[in-house]
């Protein structure tokens, strides 16, 4: 090797550490690029099936109807919810679906929301029926009057007890209720001599709400649905016994304020069926109470003289309305009560009901359960 050569092939070696340096730094920064690109499209990715896992707009209550032909694949259904807009995308659908192991769809025609969550269309799917998790629910108990039903109402949502009561005893309220359910509620709720026209009417039960502040007359049409869905099955009966829907209500009410127990709601019916026929007041308290306005623990002689049509101890028949919201239990008393004679009835001090069909036994259970009188 020559001293002549020594430069060239010093530069030559620089020349290609640097093209080197040069390839590698290429290199990095394209396996970055790419590595990013790919981090970004799987972002993308993970954000849009993440989004299609979720309700398609969870604030659009809509009903969009989707038929669900026999035979149809998991495809198919997938394709048509999304082409009616219940879904985001059909594949994110059909393989979450998949991936659960949910295949066995039911046909039919369905009301469907944009609200409603994947889990939730294939649990309706699955059903036949449309499922949708509620956002809350509110259970109404049993006995209560439209102004205790108002205080629940203000503890459950956004609407004060005041609205709720404003709104049930608006005649634009009333007569649209009568519009939609003529079967149920009839030109008596309108007489003059009823307190609240609704009473008794709402149905009592556990109702789930798909929005956080529904509207005062969402949650009204809910209880009116309920007790259309609880008094339909009786309206043959009724017409068989030429009797209404608001008379089942108002015996059913008495019976729900003063039943202790369920198996003690026919017996009750059978002692204001037996008294109803002997022509004898019923005598029943809970009206007294209602008539008077006020939750009392013990009802006093001076209160049964009350002047008011509620007043069963001065007034023979049933009071001119319902007194309180009657339950299931009761309502299937008024339909099928016991077979007895008993005419009086009193709960004991631990709320057990003393039957009987004489006066002069009626006062010594008086005697022996309230008054602590001995024989």
């Amino acid at each position: 090797m020559t001293e002549q050569q020594k430069p060239t092939e010093h530069i030559s070696f620089e020349l290609r550490k640097k093209e080197a340096r040069t390839v590698r730094k290429v290199v990095t920064f394209t396996a970055i690029a790419f590595l990013s690109i790919g981090l970004l499209i799987s972002a993308i990715l993970y954000f849009y099936v993440k989004g299609g896992l979720k309700a398609y707009d969870a604030k659009d209550d809509s009903e969009i109807t989707v038929e669900i032909p026999i035979g149809s694949g998991l495809t198919l259904i997938s394709k048509k919810l999304e082409e009616a807009g219940v879904i985001k995308d059909a594949r994110i659908f059909k393989y979450y679906a998949k991936f659960n192991n949910e295949s066995q769809f039911q046909a039919g025609t369905y009301q469907l929301t944009k609200s409603m969550t994947p889990d939730e269309l294939i649990e309706s799917l699955k059903t036949g029926k449309v499922y949708r998790k509620p956002v809350f629910t509110m259970t109404i108990p049993e006995g209560l009057t439209i102004e205790q039903i108002g205080e629940v109402v203000e503890k459950n949502t956004a609407i004060t007890k005041e609205e709720f009561v404003s709104y049930v005893n608006k005649p634009e309220t009333i007569n649209h209720l009568m519009e939609l359910y003529p079967n149920i509620v009839t030109e008596e709720v309108k007489n003059e001599q009823i307190r609240t026209p609704l009473e008794g009417y709402l149905f009592p039960a556990t109702y789930p709400f798909y929005e956080e502040n529904p509207s005062v007359e969402d949650i009204v049409l809910t209880m009116m649905e309920g007790t259309a869905m609880n008094v339909t099955p009786y309206l043959d009966y009724l017409e068989s016994k030429d009797k209404t829907v608001h008379w089942l209500l108002t015996f059913a009410s008495l019976l729900e304020r003063e039943a202790t127990a369920t198996a003690d709601r026919e017996s009750i019916a059978s002692v204001f069926y037996n008294r109803l026929e002997a022509d004898m007041p019923l005598q029943t308290d809970p009206t007294v109470l209602y008539a008077l306005g006020e939750h009392k623990d013990r009802v006093l002689y001076k209160d049964l003289e009350i002047d008011n049509p509620y007043n069963t101890y001065r007034n023979k028949g049933l009071p001119p309305g319902p007194i309180a919201a009657p339950g299931q239990s009761s309502i299937e008393a008024v339909t099928d009560p016991a077979d007895t004679n008993y005419l009086y009835f009193l709960a004991d001090k631990d709320g057990n009901n003393h039957f009987t069909d004489s006066y002069e036994q009626h006062l010594i259970n008086r005697d022996k359960y309230i008054t602590g009188k001995k024989e």
